[in-house]
């Protein structure tokens, strides 16, 4: 536990609510991306067929805390003054918006993918299915799928390697606005 000097200043930080979603999302992509590059790995049978549901439902709930994080980030969000300037700071906000992007992407060609190959989840509810099922078709889209999720991790690593040189390298204790 970081203990403060009482005459340093407090860094800002967002609201709870912000910081939550924030880290749900994270680990909803790490969870995602990992059941995503293995679940293939497992024979097939109830156990592989387990975790891709357990990959769609998963799924799903990151569009909605996608959509709960723009939407409190539009109305409820505290907004902080920037941690950098110039350039540096026009980075910061567009990997913010490529993420976003890239998030939006991943959740609506997974929720394509699993209509177009009306996927069965844990054998109890199938996702209604459109179109032919052309295999050709389907391994397109998965692909899609597959390469917006990789962009997606690739852009949330640096991010990420971006905070821990703000807080590692350059001291400025970034990372506090974001702590739990």
């Amino acid at each position: 536990m970081l203990i403060q000097n009482p005459r340093e200043p407090q860094a800002p930080r967002y609201d709870l609510t912000t910081i939550w979603l924030h880290w749900a999302t994270v680990g909803l992509i790490a969870a995602l991306w990992v059941i995503g590059q293995t679940a293939d790995w497992v024979p097939r049978g109830p156990f592989r067929t387990g975790l891709w549901s357990i990959h769609v439902i998963l799924g799903l709930a990151t569009g909605l805390v996608l959509l709960t994080r723009v939407a409190w980030r539009a109305h409820f969000g505290l907004a902080l003054p920037p941690a950098d300037t110039g350039i540096l700071h026009a980075i910061a906000g567009a990997t913010h918006y490529l993420l976003y992007i890239l998030l939006g992407a991943v959740v609506v060609l997974g929720i394509i993918d699993a209509s177009y190959r009306g996927f069965d989840l844990f054998g109890i509810w199938s996702v209604p299915q459109f179109g032919t099922g052309n295999a050709a078709t389907r391994r397109d889209i998965n692909e899609w799928h597959e390469l917006a999720a990789n962009l997606t991790v690739l852009v949330a690593f640096l991010h990420a390697l971006a905070a821990l040189v703000h807080q590692y390298v350059w001291r400025d204790r970034l990372l506090d606005r974001m702590s739990l």
